[in-house]
């Protein structure tokens, strides 16, 4: 857990089983991802590679900063939306279990 002026994050693995569809394609379908909570934002689904469909998705130019967690690269739907899914590639070491696990913004627990 990292904690920081009244800022926590912690990660832990989950057993929830978890399902990406956007645009009537199922992107992602995961039985084990790891569950972000930090202050201030809902609970976060971070889904292992091997369990999203990465040929689905296209590299984009969105990076954005964490100081908590490092800088996110982002990837849109091919043919579809943009930015729908972000990962963190060489995540902060408090965090580092989160490394390449792809987030995606909406979430379906099955």
């Amino acid at each position: 857990m990292i904690a920081t002026r009244g800022h926590h994050i912690d990660v832990e693995e989950g057993t929830d089983h978890v399902r990406v569809e956007i645009d009537g394609r199922l992107i992602a379908e995961s039985r084990r991802p790891l569950l972000l909570s930090e202050t201030g934002y809902p609970v976060r689904y971070y889904l292992p590679p091997e369990d999203v469909r990465t040929e689905l998705l296209t590299p984009s130019g969105t990076h954005t900063f964490c100081p908590f967690k490092g800088t996110a690269s982002y990837w849109s739907l091919t043919g579809g939306p943009e930015d729908v899914v972000w990962a963190y590639p060489e995540p902060h070491p408090e965090v580092a279990r989160i490394k390449d696990h792809f987030c995606f913004y909406e979430v379906e627990l099955v």
